[in-house]
């Protein structure tokens, strides 16, 4: 979705209404600060952090809540499952948005990889250690007992979900607000990245969603000594994705990787 539709969507309360279905617990109760809980407390402090106000701090609430500490208590409100999800296109969206400002003379390709070297699990797993959030995680059991705060997948997902929160609360303008001031430092260090390490990239992508790492297989290799050709295959899970060429194992390998990462990108709608 772009900036107009979204916009349209929340005039015409498309997206509104949604908040009503991912929190339907959030009229039962008028949080204000002047009546707080322990729990809302602590939201509200880490709110002030977060640079944003909230007029519904339940939706911030649930954003920190996961799926296993759902389970256990009932009536503790739903997950965080439906804000990560709405989360991860908003934060596509507005990512895009701040490089395209910064780097208007990049080509769409540098865009995209310049935004993947931002959204990727690892680096959205790093951003969230920095605002401490897997403090104000609620977990169930299991989670707490082996060290969910400290798992990069839950950290991401839950700051995708803060994300969303804060889109759900504050409209556009307040999700874009929230991505400048986590993802602007980060900006000058572009320069540096390995934008080509699309065998790095393609690894993230696939830990984060399938839990494994692709493997590459040398196909073909021709020419004399002076002048090799080599037809590299990358799979997952013995599933061939895509094959690259190049004039090194390392050249076809990377090609190889890029195209891989482009399908499972398309096949899983553009998400990051």
């Amino acid at each position: 979705m772009n900036d107009v539709v979204i916009n349209t969507f929340w005039r015409k309360g498309v997206i509104k209404s949604l908040c009503l279905k991912i929190s339907p617990r959030r009229a039962e109760k008028k949080v204000t600060e002047s009546n707080p809980s322990p729990r809302e407390q602590v939201l509200w402090e880490l709110a002030q952090r977060l640079g944003h106000k909230f007029k519904d701090l339940s939706l911030l609430g649930q954003a920190l809540r996961h799926s296993s500490y759902a389970n256990e208590n009932p009536g503790s409100g739903p997950s965080n499952e439906l804000l990560e999800y709405l989360g991860d296109a908003v934060l596509a969206l507005t990512v895009s948005k701040l490089l395209l400002q910064h780097f208007p003379e990049s080509s769409e390709g540098e865009l995209s990889r310049a935004r993947a070297a931002l959204v990727n699990a690892r680096q959205l797993a790093a951003l969230a250690r920095r605002l401490n959030l897997g403090a104000y995680l609620l977990l169930g059991r299991g989670e707490e007992s082996h060290a969910g705060r400290e798992k990069p997948s839950l950290l991401a997902d839950a700051l995708e979900a803060v994300l969303a929160a804060g889109f759900l609360d504050g409209g556009l303008r307040a999700a874009e607000k929230l991505t400048r001031r986590w993802f602007s430092p980060l900006l000058p260090s572009l320069a540096t990245l390995s934008w080509q390490d699309f065998k790095t990239a393609l690894q993230e992508f696939t830990q984060a969603r399938d839990k494994t790492s692709p493997t590459y297989h040398l196909m073909a290799e021709s020419g004399p000594a002076h002048d090799r050709h080599f037809l590299v295959e990358a799979r997952l899970m013995g599933r061939p994705l895509a094959r690259g060429a190049g004039k090194t194992k390392k050249q076809a390998a990377q090609t190889a990787a890029r195209l891989a990462l482009e399908r499972l990108r398309e096949e899983s709608g553009g998400g990051g």
